[in-house]
């Protein structure tokens, strides 16, 4: 331990508040919340034993500050701010694109319909959910259109136009019609109200509801019909079983757990919504918490961060440390009291029992996948770090790449991979514009340039406002050189490498010679990933604006024929080739005269000559 991390554990205050470790580089490791920082930070340097991911953080820790807050409550959500902010490599990062379905009714809308959406907004509506794993969102709406007669279709209700007509929902009994106000607001809202009771837990009314259809059905021999009911009749008594006894009806509750091998944890979560245990989910999840209490505890604010909804009650399966506080937490984000607590017996212990089965049987079935993608994503990031001994740890990586045929059409690539994995939302394309011929050198100069220009221009694109950690250009000692020339002062803030086809060689700065990593290191594949991504993404740009020119160059070059022509053209015929055998009466079908005369002579003539 150095120096400034005695005197600063020395120094620590025993408030609440933030933690924030920093590597000799700067970087930001983790964040984590306590509420006493003077206890919880010092434990990470005490000599006492710590599981291997947190002695491999805490071996990169340099230094850290913290920020004092008033109470438990403001440190979590601070401590949620910063790491949504800065996405530390060794915090629980929640992938973006993980998702749930929920049932929404906007309640406030005359004539509301049922809709699936994966955001909650804080709109007004009211959200029912999540669905999965054995009751879908799918079959909760079939149900709901089987049962009440809403409007399933997406038409704005205040511009219907006077000569519009019902649709055939409307003649077969599955719609009230207010398109055509067939149904006042009173009757509808009745419907809707029916839809909010069912889906709060209340399934009696539905259920006497279908028999008497499928009953109905049946005398009058529409045995299609009654089957249908049937079906339906079979998915409610799926969701009926599911009803956890001694619960209230209209409960909504999440039920978390963790567990954990000391280098791998798995959270898990169990969704009771109106009384019926729905689903559940499980995750593994990075983290570096002292103990599986503060892990659980940042999985659940994180993951509240992510989905957009608190459920009534939080159930979990060990007691937090900070129990009240995220209570009040959670209460305040929902807007009303929310209860967490850790049970000991009864419904709610089977549950968290139930939940903590989950995580541990998801642990054990997973490990070996889960080491080997860490291996190949956050362990390999690690490693190339490591190896190249660079000054930051490369959680952010970008690789350039250029495409062109024979200095036409020039194009180029960029590739982002973020903690070792593609992160495909953040890549971004661009024309060469100020490069005459083949010129490799002069057009990565050009790319990155105006890459790097957005970092000082304020820029709102998420992807152009982050800073790389590590920057790969495909290609050599020649390539890594030139772009070094034209980055300036950015070669001594981002790290810059290049990785060489042929030899698979790694170029660094002010290096002569290469840096040859171990050809089954996971350190080299994850570059040579990165690097063929970036080929394969410049490649597929360039053929798309190959394509698009010489389409335009044979069509839109054509006297007569402008921009809307030659689509209306491409459009109607498919090819070029189908445009150069069509005549012109087939032409004018399509464009007027002059354009179809003008195309027409245009390819005669060509192949005359």
């Amino acid at each position: 331990m150095n120096e400034i991390l005695r005197q600063k554990i020395k120094d620590l205050p025993t408030s609440s508040g933030v933690y924030i470790m920093y590597s000799q580089s700067g970087q930001i490791l983790y964040i984590g919340k306590a509420k006493v920082l003077k206890n919880r930070v010092s434990q990470y340097f005490n000599a006492g034993v710590k599981t291997e991911k947190v002695a491999r953080m805490v071996s990169k820790v340099y230094t850290f500050d913290y920020i004092i807050t008033r109470n438990e409550v403001e440190a979590l959500v601070l401590e949620n701010n910063l790491i949504k902010q800065h996405k530390p490599p060794y915090n629980i990062l929640l992938k973006d694109d993980k998702s749930y379905p929920f049932i929404r009714i906007d309640v406030k809308a005359d004539f509301p319909r049922v809709e699936v959406v994966r955001k909650l907004k804080a709109d007004g509506a009211k959200y029912f959910g999540p669905y999965m794993q054995g009751i879908s969102s799918k079959d909760i709406t079939d149900l709901i259109y089987s049962a009440f007669s809403l409007r399933s279709c997406s038409l704005n209700m205040n511009k219907i136009p006077s000569s519009h007509r019902p649709c055939l929902n409307y003649h077969i009994g599955r719609c009230l019609a207010p398109c055509t106000g067939e149904v006042s607001k009173e009757e509808y809202k009745k419907q809707v109200d029916g839809v909010i009771s069912f889906l709060g837990g209340n399934d009696k009314k539905v259920e006497d509801m279908l028999k008497t259809r499928m009953n109905a059905a049946s005398e009058r021999e529409d045995y299609e019909q009654a089957l249908y009911y049937k079906q339906k009749l079979d998915v409610l008594d799926k969701l009926v079983r599911r009803q956890v006894t001694a619960l209230p009806k209209d409960l909504n509750m999440d039920v978390f757990a963790i567990a954990s091998s000391g280098l791998n944890t798995v959270a898990a979560v169990l969704f009771v919504r109106g009384g019926k245990l729905l689903g559940g989910d499980k995750q593994v999840i990075e983290d570096v918490s002292l103990d599986e209490k503060s892990a659980l505890s940042s999985y659940i604010s994180r993951y509240t961060a992510q989905v957009g909804y608190v459920a009534d009650e939080v159930v979990t399966s060990v007691r937090l440390d900070d129990e009240e506080a995220m209570a009040e937490y959670l209460s305040g984000i929902k807007g009303k009291k929310v209860n967490v607590l850790c049970p000991h017996q009864g419904i709610r212990r089977q549950l968290a029992d139930m939940a903590e089965s989950n995580a541990k049987d998801f642990l054990e079935k997973s490990l070996s996948v889960r080491e080997r993608r860490d291996n190949m994503t956050v362990g390999a990031m690690m490693q190339l770090g490591e190896l190249l001994r660079l000054p930051r740890i490369p959680v952010r990586m970008e690789c350039y790449d250029i495409s062109h045929v024979s200095g036409t059409d020039k194009v180029a690539s960029m590739v982002v991979f973020i903690n070792g994995e593609p992160a495909r939302g953040h890549y971004r394309k661009f024309h060469i514009k100020q490069v005459e011929g083949n010129n490799d050198f002069a057009s990565l100069q050009e790319a990155l340039s105006r890459r790097l220009a957005h970092l000082t221009q304020g820029e709102e694109d998420v992807s152009f406002s982050s800073v790389p950690d590590l920057i790969v250009i495909d290609g050599g000692k020649g390539q890594l050189s030139s772009v070094l020339e034209a980055v300036g002062e950015w070669s001594g803030k981002i790290n810059f490498i290049s990785l060489a086809k042929r030899e698979e060689e790694v170029f660094v700065p002010h290096q002569s010679l290469p840096v040859i990593l171990p050809r089954d290191s996971y350190a080299l594949k994850l570059l040579q990933r990165i690097r063929d991504e970036a080929h394969r993404f410049a490649i597929t740009f360039h053929r798309n604006t190959r394509g698009r020119r010489m389409r335009r160059s044979s069509l839109e070059d054509i006297p007569n024929v402008g921009e809307k022509a030659a689509k209306k053209l491409l459009k109607s015929f498919g090819t070029i080739a189908a445009i150069k055998q069509a005549t012109v009466p087939e032409l004018m079908q399509v464009v007027n005269k002059r354009a179809a005369e003008s195309v027409y002579e245009y390819y005669n003539l060509q192949e005359e000559e």
